[in-house]
Formats: structure tokens, sequence, C-alpha cells
């Protein structure tokens, strides 16, 4: 079974790096019915934290975030890719993306459990359209 890659649309918010505030975020979407396929949450500068969102539905999660009143940094995009889980699984995606000089500027990668496995991956603006051409983005 061949892996899948998403060019999806990501937004961030800058909060304080303090015990919940990711947990306040979360609790605020979930009121909203709004869906994530991902999230990502660390250091951000001074004594923020950067909250990272992907949602199923960006219409949704703008209208969430405007009713919180948050300030919204996005869309910008991201690639997720999902699939059986085998040793190297990262690595075939690493490798092409080197082969065209693309830099990798951030990944989460994990084991996501029953055979699968999944990742959030982030280049640089101007590689975005280069890295979903050579990762076969949808």
């Amino acid at each position: 079974m061949a892996d899948t890659v998403q060019k999806l649309q990501y937004f961030y918010i800058e909060a304080p790096d303090n015990p919940g505030e990711g947990a306040r975020a979360l609790e605020t979407l979930k009121g909203e019915g709004v869906n994530l396929v991902a999230f990502s949450g660390f250091p951000g500068k001074g004594r923020k934290a950067q909250l990272d969102f992907v949602p199923a539905d960006p219409a949704a999660f703008k209208q969430a975030a405007k009713k919180a009143k948050w300030k919204v940094v996005g869309p910008k995009s991201c690639f997720v890719i999902q699939g059986e889980d085998r040793v190297g699984a990262l690595a075939e995606h690493l490798r092409k993306l080197a082969a065209a000089k693309i830099n990798v500027t951030a990944t989460d990668a994990i084991a996501a459990g029953a055979g699968r496995y999944g990742v959030l991956l982030w280049v640089k603006p101007r590689d975005v359209n280069r890295a979903a051409k050579t990762l076969g983005a949808s």
C-alpha cells in the first residue's frame, strides 16, 4: 500500500508559555466542532508558545478562531504523510526531497499503531510547490 501525501493548510497562534494553554485552545476548537488533522505545539519566541493547527476544514477553523478572538497567522502550507509503518518509511520521503535540493524546515513523525505511521512536514514557502510535486502530494 502506497503512502498518501497531502498538502494541507495550517494556521498558528502564539499563546503564553504556561500550563494549560494548549488544552484551552483545543477545548475551544472542540466546542466549535472543529476537527484537526494534526496539531503541534512548541516553545516560541520569548515567553510564548507556538500552536500549529492543521484543520480538516480550514473555513470552520477560521470561524472558530475569529469567534475566540485569536490572532491567527496563516493559512500556510504543510504536508501530512500517512502510510503503512515500516523501517525507513520517512527516510524514503526525506531522500526524495534531498535529491530535489529541498530543505525540510521541521518534521514530526509517529508510529500510530495498528501498523500505521504519520508525518507532519514543513518546507520553506518558496519550496512548497516543488516539494508537493516531488512527494506526489494531492
